[in-house]
């Protein structure tokens, strides 16, 4: 395993570039740049170049807004209903 090889994450499937290789406590840990998180090299495998997509600091950037616009959407949506409409009504 090295630096810039594409590996798979087994359990997510998650596909990443080697960023970092690090070894601690008798396991080796290598970063993927993919998801930006760290991963035991016992669960994952090399993974093929057509597996892998590159993903852009632009596109990061743009996926993460509308994440928050959606979120912002459905806060203001969940502020404006009016609970009354749906509580039932009767003396029971």
């Amino acid at each position: 395993m090295e630096i810039g090889e594409i590996y798979k994450y087994i359990p997510t499937s998650s596909v990443g570039k080697v960023a970092d290789i690090r070894e601690s406590d008798g396991k080796v840990w290598v970063f993927l740049d993919y998801t930006q998180l760290w991963y035991d090299a016992a669960f994952l495998q090399p993974a093929d170049a057509g597996e892998y997509k590159v993903i852009s600091y632009k596109e990061k950037e743009k996926s993460t807004k509308d994440v928050l616009k959606t979120l912002e959407k459905e806060l203001q949506d969940a502020e404006e209903v009016d609970i009354s409409q749906m509580a039932a009504t009767g003396g029971g």
